[in-house]
C-alpha cells in the first residue's frame, strides 16, 4: 500500500495561485481565540516564592551563624588566654614559641573528657588555669610598659609552659578517674 509521494504530487492537480479573501487570516484567528482563549501564564517569581526563599535563607543564615559561633565545651578560659601577643611583638621566633604553647594548651582544652564525677577536679584546674592567665596578662603589660627584658620574656614562656603542665597533669587525673570504673567493674566479676 505504500506509495511514492513524489509520483502522488505529479499526479495531483496543482494548486492554483489563487489568493485568499481579504480578512481571512484577521476572522480564522477570531475564531481560533474563541476555541482556544489564551490562558495568562503565572509569572516565574511569584511572591509567595520570593517570601518563602527570603525566609530560608534567613533561616539557613541563622543556623550557620549559631554553628559557627559556637564556643568550645569544658573552655571558660580559653577565650582569655591571649588577647594580644606580647612575644610577637617583640621577634617571630618568641611568637613561634608562644603560638606553639597556645596551640597544644587549646588542644588539650579541647580534648578533655568532663564526666559528673571530675567536674569539681576540673573546675579547680580551670581556676588555677585563670589565675595562671592573669599573670600572663599583668605580664605582658608589663612587657609593653617598661620594654623587653630577658626576665619577663623567660617568665611569660614559663607561664606557658606551666599552664600546658597543668593541662597534662589534669589530663592524666581524668583518665585515672575515667579508668578506674573500668577496673572496679573488672574486679567485681
Amino acid at each position: 500500500m505504500a506509495q511514492d509521494i513524489r509520483k502522488l504530487f505529479k499526479e495531483e492537480p496543482k494548486v492554483s495561485s489563487h489568493k485568499m479573501p481579504k480578512g481571512h487570516e484577521a476572522r480564522f484567528l477570531e475564531k481560533l481565540d474563541k476555541e482556544m482563549p489564551i490562558q495568562p501564564g503565572r509569572p516565574l517569581f511569584s511572591f509567595l516564592n520570593i517570601a518563602a526563599s527570603v525566609v530560608i535563607l534567613i533561616g539557613l543564615s541563622f543556623g550557620a551563624y549559631n554553628y559557627f559561633d559556637k564556643p568550645l565545651e569544658n573552655n571558660t578560659t580559653l577565650e582569655k588566654i591571649v588577647e594580644k601577643s606580647p612575644l610577637g611583638d617583640i621577634s617571630p621566633q618568641l611568637k613561634k614559641v608562644e603560638d606553639y604553647y597556645l596551640a597544644n594548651i587549646n588542644l588539650e582544652l579541647s580534648e578533655m573528657k568532663v564526666t559528673p564525677d571530675s567536674k569539681e577536679m576540673f573546675d579547680g584546674y580551670l581556676e588555677q588555669l585563670e589565675e595562671l592567665n592573669n599573670e600572663y596578662a599583668v605580664l605582658a603589660d608589663e612587657l609593653s610598659a617598661s620594654g623587653p627584658t630577658e626576665q619577663t620574656v623567660n617568665a611569660l614562656i614559663d607561664n606557658l609552659k606551666l599552664r600546658l603542665n597543668l593541662l597534662y597533669r589534669l589530663k592524666e587525673k581524668l583518665n585515672e578517674l575515667n579508668n578506674e570504673p573500668n577496673e572496679l567493674e573488672g574486679t567485681q566479676v
